[in-house]
This record gives structure tokens, C-alpha cells and sequence, in this order.
């Protein structure tokens, strides 16, 4: 099959889902021996080549100091839809409800290819982190959600992501299809365990207790480091390592030094060395991931990988499968049951390790299964394809990106009444349909650029907002 790989993140932004389509297309082309091509925006002076699969990386527009990091792409860049076009889709399959979703569907009309979508994030977190609560973010998740229903197969990575979906409005059909992790099973490298012992004075003996990820609050952090606050307030010796970069960082490092227990809270910045994170893992004597707002948590099966148990918040995404005291711990989502149950299991190491040792037996699960599993289902979906079952016929993509072009501006109108970065964005995106479609009649041609105005005017007249 050739396969088609959408998402608004890939290297140089690393983030959980750009982890996911990378390690989708190694194994579809490397295990499984399928063509794979990448669609993913384009960030300035960055190479794409190198990789054993295809990047068609396409134009975006610059929002990362609105959306942190991250550049937005422009769903309707006719030479790059051509390109994934002529190479012949028999899957398309995105990560992303926005930019890659748009060319997905733009996509599909142009080869007849089935989508799938898979529902990795609680984007509504995400969206309201960007433009606030309130009427713009309802909006905002309509149109997610209908980018989804849209799609041909929806796809969740847990019981719980399935939940937030539905409760954004989804009312469509969607498969439990688990992500893997790229650890193999077993400890790190003992060299770079003791390099980073050493390097961060680690004491034997001493808990270590880990979390790996964006530094974010709403992965739970507060309730970690309050944790910490309270046992260091009832005299427990301990170290607390955090290893990774995000916007809370600076708060978060703020908030240790006002407790006065960065002596024993760790910061190490980002960690890109997936075998010092393998070291990581393995040092540690314990996983903290009190978050519910991941929908999967790929690091708590990371640790797992390599015998590591976690602390989760009961009834949480990343507590599926997950027995107390058995593959894990669960608890109450405040820092009083953390801190209790941290100061019981630190009492015998050897029985965490039990309990990390369980973990790996039980939950853990490699990117190599986890693709095979979507691979039959996009055999399945390719025989029904074939067979009709989707109605989908071919268009000319340049009659539907018109069409496109039509409905983007009049959601541009109705809905974004701010942030400026947006119209200036859409307005790129139409000066690119202008220099390609030469051939447009002139009033049809017209017809766009007087809408354009339209809505300049109505940003101006709005600017306040």
C-alpha cells in the first residue's frame, strides 16, 4: 500500500505526536515494507532530507509566540497537495484535526483514499490555552469536530480519549487503537546510568522519583512538587527529577526555590538522547505522571519498558490497565495522597521494583505491534475502498481547493474575529491560490480578493479584541 502521513508537528518540534508519525513510518517502511510519504509544515531553514520515507514538508506561517513553538501550515498549498496526489495514496492518515485534516480531505477528493484520523490530545485544553474560553473556542472545536466526523475511520488511543471526544460533540463511530513505545524491553545503558547518578549526585539509597515530558502544569507538576513539599516538611530524604522544557518551567523552577527544596528537585532541560532517557527510566526508583490531560502517556509504557512503575491519578487516561500495587499506583488527584503513598512504597525499594517489574510484563506493548495492528486495519479499509464502501469519487483538486478557499474565508469571517496572526496567515494563503491558479477567470479571481478586503476591513474595525 502507499500510505499518506498528516500532522501539523514533526522534527525539528518534538512532541508526542510527532513521536507517533515518526515511528508509524519507520515501521510501515521498514518492517513492513510499504511506501510512506510525510506531509507536515514546513519550519524555515530545516532539511527534510535524510529519512527513510518521503517529507513533503509545505508553507506555514509563523504563530509560534501564539501557539507555543509551533508554526501553522497552510492546508490549501496546491504544488504540495500535487505532490502526495501523484504519489498515489491508498490510506491517508492524520494526526491532527486542523491544517492536516483540511488537506486530507482535499486529498481524499483529489485520489478517492480513505481517511483515518486519529484522536491523540484533548485539543480542547490545547485551544483554550490559545485563545481562552468563550465563544472562539467553541467555534474552534465545531469546526474540529466536524474536520473529524468528515474522516472515515476515527481512531482513539484510549477508553478515556474515546470519552473526551464524545464530549466535544463527536457523534460518530471510533476503534481503541494503542500507541507503542521505541524502548525495547530491559534496563538502560549501566555506563549512562551512573554518568547521570554522578552527574546530578543521585545518592544510593536515596528514592529517585522522575517525570519526562513537557513541563506544563497541566501535567499534574503542582501536585508533584507540592508532594515534595510535604515530605521534605516530614523529614524524608529524597530526589525529584524532572527532564524536559515547556512554557511552566521558569514558574515551576520559581515555585521549588520558594519552597526551599531545590537542593532536591532536579531540572535537566530537554532530553532528546532516547538512551539517557533509557538511563533515566532506569535509575529512577519510581514514574510520577499525575496528569489528566494526556489520553495516553507513551512515557508511563516507556517506563514500563524498562521495569519502572508509575503513580497515576485513578480513573485517568494514562491509568488504563493499571492495578494498584500490582503494575502501578493510583491515586487521588491532589498532593496529600501523593505525598502519603510516596512516603509508604519508599519504604521498600525492592517492592517497587516488583511492581516495575510487573508493569513491563503487563503493560507494555512496542511500536512494532502496535503498527502491525493499524496495518491490518488499513487493509481492511483499502479492500473497502475498493469495494465502494465509501462512495468517495475523484474531483480536480483545483475546483475543490476554490471551493475551499470560499468556505476557510467565510469561517475566517464568522469566527476569528482575533488574533491578528490569523488573517494575516489566511491572507498568504490566498495570495498562494492567486500565483498558482494564473489560468482563473479574472472575475472569479476578483471575487476572492474583494472578500479578502472584506474581512481585512472587518479585523481593522475589530482590532480591539
Amino acid at each position: 500500500m502507499n500510505i499518506c502521513l498528516l500532522n501539523d508537528s514533526f522534527p525539528p518540534v518534538i512532541d508526542g505526536v510527532a513521536n507517533v508519525v515518526m515511528n508509524y513510518a519507520r515501521v510501515l517502511t521498514g518492517d513492513l515494507h510499504e511506501n510512506v510519504v510525510v506531509g507536515t509544515p514546513r519550519y524555515p531553514d530545516v532539511s527534510y532530507e535524510g529519512y527513510p520515507y518521503r517529507v513533503i514538508a509545505y508553507p506555514s506561517f509563523d504563530t509560534t509566540d501564539f501557539v507555543k513553538g509551533y508554526r501553522t501550515g497552510n492546508p490549501l498549498s496546491i504544488r504540495e497537495i500535487a505532490q502526495m496526489s501523484e504519489f498515489g495514496p491508498d490510506i491517508i492518515h492524520t494526526h491532527c484535526p486542523a491544517a492536516s485534516t483540511v488537506m486530507a480531505r482535499i486529498l481524499r477528493r483529489d485520489t478517492g483514499a480513505p481517511i483515518v484520523f486519529t484522536y491523540h490530545t484533548k485539543f480542547d485544553v490545547d485551544i483554550a490555552r490559545a485563545v481562552g474560553d468563550g465563544f472562539l473556542k467553541q467555534e474552534t472545536i465545531k469546526t474540529m469536530i466536524s474536520n473529524i466526523e468528515a474522516c472515515d475511520d476515527v481512531w482513539v488511543v484510549s477508553e478515556g480519549a474515546g470519552e473526551n471526544l464524545k464530549s466535544l460533540g463527536f457523534e460518530g463511530e471510533y476503534r481503541v487503537m494503542n500507541n507503542g513505545v521505541d524502548f525495547p524491553k530491559g534496563r538502560g545503558d549501566e555506563l549512562l546510568v551512573k554518568e547521570i547518578s554522578a552527574e546530578y549526585a543521585l545518592p544510593e539509597g536515596v528514592p529517585v522519583f522522575l517525570f519526562v515530558g513537557r513541563i506544563m502544569k497541566y501535567k499534574g507538576l503542582p501536585i508533584i512538587i507540592d508532594a515534595m513539599k510535604i515530605l521534605s516538611d516530614r523529614n524524608i530524604d529524597y530526589r525529584m527529577v524532572f527532564v524536559g522544557g515547556g512554557a511552566d518551567a521558569e514558574e515551576m523552577q520559581a515555585k521549588v526555590k520558594d519552597y526551599g527544596i531545590d537542593d532536591k528537585v532536579i531540572f535537566t532541560g530537554p532530553e532528546h538522547d532516547r538512551e539517557k532517557l533509557r538511563a533515566w527510566n532506569t535509575r529512577a526508583d519510581l514514574f510520577l505522571f499525575p496528569s489528566v490531560y494526556d489520553t495516553n502517556g507513551i512515557v508511563v509504557r516507556e517506563a514500563a519498558a524498562c521495569g519502572l512503575a508509575s503513580v497515576l491519578v485513578k480513573g485517568s487516561c494514562a491509568a488504563e490497565g493499571i492495578t494498584h500495587d500490582r503494575n502501578g499506583y493510583l491515586i487521588e488527584e491532589n498532593a496529600q495522597s501523593m505525598a502519603q503513598l510516596l512516603e509508604k512504597v519508599c519504604c521498600d525499594l525492592s517492592h517497587l521494583g516488583d511492581v516495575g517489574q510487573h508493569a513491563m510484563d503487563e503493560i507494555y506493548i512496542s511500536w512494532e505491534d502496535s503498527v502491525k495492528v493499524a496495518h491490518d486495519r488499513y487493509a481492511e479499509l483499502h479492500e473497502m475502498s475498493l469495494a465502494g464502501a465509501f462512495g468517495h469519487r475523484k474531483h480536480q483538486s483545483q475546483e475543490y481547493l476554490l471551493k475551499s478557499a470560499a468556505m476557510i474565508l467565510d469561517e475566517t469571517e464568522r469566527v476569528f474575529k482575533a488574533p491578528r496572526v490569523f488573517y494575516e496567515g489566511m491572507k498568504e494563503n490566498f495570495e498562494s491560490i492567486r500565483e498558482d491558479f494564473q489560468d482563473i477567470r479574472d472575475d472569479i479571481r476578483n471575487d476572492i480578493l474583494e472578500d479578502i478586503e472584506q474581512v481585512r476591513e472587518r479585523f481593522n474595525g475589530s482590532s480591539d479584541k
